[in-house]
């Protein structure tokens, strides 16, 4: 028996590896092979060949983005979110082999898996997902520009021709401005493939220049998406002319929907929405400061990469564009502490650990420092009803300081190693303190909460 596998995550960082190596051991010690394409951050690694795919009795499509399945016609296929692969391979290794080769339709058993699934998950969460990770790489490279622009000065990038104008153009003037058009467009491209993409692009770029920010973008890309998909499935022409539809028809068509209505119907309100909203996030002081970074931190840790994690984590993101860089802050912080503070609690309270989460938690801190949160995943698994409660205390403490001593953030990943980069962190002191509490804070309450390994 061969089984092929795709796993991809919205961010493309950990969920798309841990996914492969779970399904990878499972399927060894199963007696069963299985070879994983990883959709990742840096691009597609392991491609499966066709001959890969002609040998394979099964598909799993372990994915919180939309993967084509194109290639894999005539071969049944089996749909799960990326985290049931983490948390339970072997069951789904077994859904798959029970699958009959040769089908197109999922036994009944995948039916009501894929009821049980919400449809936020399945289908504007995993459109919008899909933006995010295509957008992330623009905002850390664009994030980390601007903030070397200001080694030479605060104000240095103003003087043409300079090392620091330059850096600032490559930053602010070219990356930042892509930020939006591309998210919109590769939301559209989630929903509608390829003739989404041009009209997706246009909407977002549309709400870039009249102020609607990652906002507009997005219902920009909802709606380039949505009505490119309608024109492809309603649009019927004769063969001699079905060439026409995905070079003419559709993207004019849908780039004047999402363009007109982007222009006189849409932008202006939103502009306002995110003008409002900006002006808030930039007056926030004392308890108001206080709750949005308990809120945002909590939210980190809750599902640790799910989508109330990615919701946080997406809110940070699209404010950078906007120049607001304490939710990012409070967010990376709160993404950091889990992890680190299962850590310290392993390294503290050995006895409250099998041996198994003792040599763990020294993969934690690496996960940690690197601002992978799904390193906690295995702790919390194995005592959610200890481990989740104390991972949110302390991420939500975390972000709560983060958000009250001021700490700014202009990369969006990175964890420790972007601390060094000169002004890619404002007050680098309380930000490292915030961390810092968020993770003894987490440690302790672990420790405290859960029983001996050897107590029943």
């Amino acid at each position: 028996m061969k089984l092929v596998a795709i796993t991809s995550c919205p961010t493309g960082i950990a969920h798309t590896y841990m996914a492969a190596e779970s399904l990878e051991k499972t399927a060894k010690e199963k007696g069963i092979d299985i070879k994983v394409e990883t959709q990742g951050s840096v691009g597609v690694e392991n491609e499966l060949t066709l001959e890969d795919i002609q040998k394979a009795h099964a598909v799993i499509i372990a994915a919180g983005t939309t993967v084509s399945r194109e290639r894999f016609e005539g071969k049944p296929i089996l749909e799960v979110a990326v985290s049931e692969a983490i948390k339970n391979p072997g069951n789904i290794i077994d859904q798959a082999l029970k699958l009959e080769a040769g089908k197109q339709n999922l036994s009944k058993q995948v039916e009501e898996i894929k009821k049980q699934r919400s449809e936020e998950r399945s289908g504007p969460y995993k459109h919008l997902m899909a933006g995010v990770s295509f957008m992330l790489p623009l905002v850390v490279a664009g994030g980390l520009a601007i903030a070397l622009s200001f080694i030479f000065g605060i104000e240095a990038f103003q003087q043409e021709g300079t090392l620091a104008a330059a850096l600032m153009q490559i930053g602010g003037g070219a990356a930042f401005a892509l930020m939006v058009p591309v998210l919109a467009g590769y939301i559209a491209y989630s929903i509608a493939e390829r003739p989404g993409l041009a009209p997706g692009l246009i909407g977002g770029m549309i709400a870039s220049q009249t102020g609607a920010g990652f906002l507009g973008g997005i219902i920009a890309g909802f709606i380039a998406g949505y009505t490119a998909d309608f024109l492809k499935r309603t649009i019927k022409l004769p063969r001699t002319f079905e060439g026409l539809k995905p070079v003419l028809i559709l993207p004019l068509i849908s780039s004047l929907v999402v363009g007109l209505l982007m222009i006189y119907v849409i932008g202006a309100p939103v502009k306002g929405i995110m003008d409002a909203m900006t002006a808030w996030l930039q007056s926030l002081t004392g308890t108001n400061a206080l709750l949005l970074g308990t809120i945002l931190g909590a939210m980190m840790a809750f599902d640790m990469g799910g989508p109330v994690n990615k919701a946080a984590y997406t809110f940070a993101v699209g404010l950078l564009g906007a120049n607001v860089f304490e939710p990012q802050a409070a967010v990376m912080a709160a993404g950091m502490t889990p992890p680190l503070g299962l850590a310290l609690a392993t390294v503290l309270f050995k006895n409250k650990f099998t041996k198994a989460e003792v040599e763990a938690g020294k993969a934690a801190w690496v996960l940690g420092i690197s601002f992978i949160t799904e390193g906690a995943i295995p702790f919390a698994a194995a005592d959610p009803f200890r481990v989740i409660p104390s991972i949110m205390a302390g991420s939500a403490v975390a972000g709560a300081l983060s958000m009250t001593l001021g700490a700014t953030l202009r990369a969006p990943h990175g964890g420790i190693f972007v601390l060094p980069i000169p002004n890619a962190v404002g007050n680098l002191f309380g930000y490292m303190v915030a961390i810092a509490i968020g993770t003894i804070v987490t440690a302790f309450l672990v420790g405290f909460l859960k029983k001996k390994v050897n107590e029943v």
